[in-house]
């Protein structure tokens, strides 16, 4: 496998690089207030987009960049390597809008994309609900047949932006069917809407990054409908194969990163001549690289389909029990002084890693889709 860039590759990443180098903000600028944090990342993504580097890989039709797969690639990358701030419409981008171009009517292509490029709207997810996180299928928010619009009635959870979204990717139980999978309708809800109540979350980290969404008699009307009635677990489906497969490939790049970083971290502390750090260091690195490989094989994929497919699955997978180990390795490296103040950083990322085995896909869950999807294994039930 050849894995050096083409000329117009180089070229392009030459151009990204150049461009996120005048013009990137920081990361680390926050003051506490939450609403500024929002106002700047709205105004990085349309700024992103108007340098056309937001919807790389979509069509020009649509507003996108009409590039290819691997033009994202290598601008997420660059994204990493610079320590860009991503866009505040990360949902919208990896799933909202490929799915709504995969099985939206044209006018919902005119109406939800534009709008979505350019941060004037954000997205959210309602997918896990309390009873049915791991177990997308037992759902039990309900979309009743009203003629024209149907009646939203249901909670939903961990849902990340949802205290400043303007849309919400719903998915909801039209009727009950002997195949918990079917009789699902996938909506998009206005959290404008009256009846549509959010509560935000406070994690270990002290951030409230993710919300619980209560839905009481919400009208939502058919025109919002994404896919045909009752099908709403296909449309699902692609929905997560965007998530796991964009997401993946990026954080195979931050994989290393963060294992660069943790040798600088132990070099920092003096801890770098002690043989089982080093060893731990390198076998970090080591995994880090490998599930880069697994990328551009994921990669390969995607370029001969143009779908994401289930070995995103591997990518997130390994990525988030990897990613635990590395904070747990910086944590171990600094000893009692890792829990005073920010730990040198290292304290908040080990605290946030805690949800990368849930997020996203739980490691059960994705093990399971790899058994059975990947490897052909029997049915675990």
């Amino acid at each position: 496998m050849d894995f050096e860039l083409s000329g117009s590759e180089r070229a392009f990443r030459d151009e990204v690089r150049a461009w996120l180098k005048a013009n990137a903000p920081s990361d680390r600028d926050g003051d506490g207030d939450l609403k500024a944090f929002i106002d700047r990342r709205r105004e990085w993504q349309r700024k992103l987009h108007e340098a056309g580097y937001v919807g790389i890989t979509w069509p020009k039709e649509f507003g996108g960049r009409g590039g290819s797969f691997m033009d994202q690639l290598i601008f997420n990358d660059e994204m990493i390597l610079a320590h860009a701030p991503e866009p505040i419409n990360v949902i919208g981008l990896g799933m909202g809008g490929p799915v709504v171009i995969a099985h939206g009517t044209q006018e919902q292509k005119k109406r939800y994309l534009p709008p979505l490029l350019s941060a004037q709207e954000i997205w959210c997810q309602g997918f896990s609900e309390p009873n049915a996180g791991s177990d997308l299928s037992g759902l039990q928010t309900r979309a009743e047949d009203q003629g024209d619009h149907y009646l939203v009635n249901g909670q939903k959870v961990w849902t990340t932006l949802a205290h400043v979204a303007k849309w919400c990717m719903l998915v909801a139980r039209e009727r009950k069917e002997a195949n918990p999978r079917e009789g699902l309708t996938y909506l998009l809800v206005d959290m404008e809407s009256p009846g549509v109540e959010v509560r935000p979350l406070v994690q270990i980290t002290g951030d409230a990054e993710f919300n619980e969404i209560f839905f009481k008699d919400v009208k939502v009307s058919k025109s919002q409908i994404l896919g045909e009635p009752g099908n709403g677990w296909a449309v699902a489906m692609t929905t997560l194969l965007h998530e796991r497969g964009t997401l993946g490939l990026a954080l195979a790049t931050r994989a290393q990163i963060t294992a660069s970083e943790l040798a600088e971290h132990a070099r920092k502390l003096g801890r770098g001549s002690d043989p089982l750090v080093r060893q731990k260091i390198a076998q970090h690195t080591i995994e880090a690289r490998a599930l880069q490989l697994n990328g551009y094989r994921a990669v390969t994929a995607v370029k001969r389909s143009g779908i994401p497919g289930p070995e995103g699955s591997i990518l997130k997978l390994m990525w988030s029990e990897l990613n635990q180990r590395m904070t747990e390795t910086a944590m171990d490296i600094a000893g009692p002084a890792s829990q005073v103040k920010d730990g040198d950083g290292w304290k908040y990322q080990f605290l946030r890693s805690r949800a990368n085995t849930i997020e996203a896909g739980t490691s059960e869950v994705l093990r399971n889709i790899l058994a059975e999807r990947v490897l052909g294994l029997p049915r675990s039930r």
